[in-house]
């Protein structure tokens, strides 16, 4: 059983995992957006490859706790990523959404502290930042 995380951008996909015991986060890879279709098309073939019973997806809000103009983006892309999971006979796979408020800046603080270069934390900060939500949703179910 292990659970992944999906940091949804624009331009990339930032995909993390957890352990077996679901205790820890690594980041995964980072997918190029070229549709919404073929991006789904994508984590679907992470999720069965890798046997994932949980998707996290990070919700991009605003500071106020309010929908951000990412969000809609989001949630259509999780939209038919649902319907891709139920079309594929995964519908027990279970979708939920993560506040990712600051997200992208732990994670580059994290790179940061790392000593990671400017060119290279651009390569990965967004598997970083899906790695700090997944992280995230797994430190609050111990509770």
């Amino acid at each position: 059983m292990k659970i992944m995380a999906l940091d949804v951008g624009d331009k990339t996909i930032g995909v993390a995992l957890s352990d077996d015991l679901l205790i820890t986060a690594q980041g995964l890879t980072t997918i190029e957006r070229v549709g919404i279709r073929k991006d789904t098309t994508a984590v679907l073939n992470l999720v069965k490859e890798y046997g994932c019973t949980t998707i996290v997806v990070g919700l991009p809000l605003n500071l106020d706790g309010t929908d951000s103009q990412q969000t809609g983006k989001v949630r259509e892309c999780t939209t038919l990523l649902g319907n891709k999971l139920r079309s594929s006979g995964l519908q027990e796979v279970e979708i939920v959404f993560q506040d990712e408020r600051f997200s992208t800046l732990i994670a580059e603080k994290v790179l940061i502290e790392a000593d990671v270069s400017r060119k290279k934390r651009k390569n990965v900060i967004d598997k970083q930042a899906a790695t700090v939500i997944l992280q995230s949703y797994l430190d609050q179910r111990k509770y």
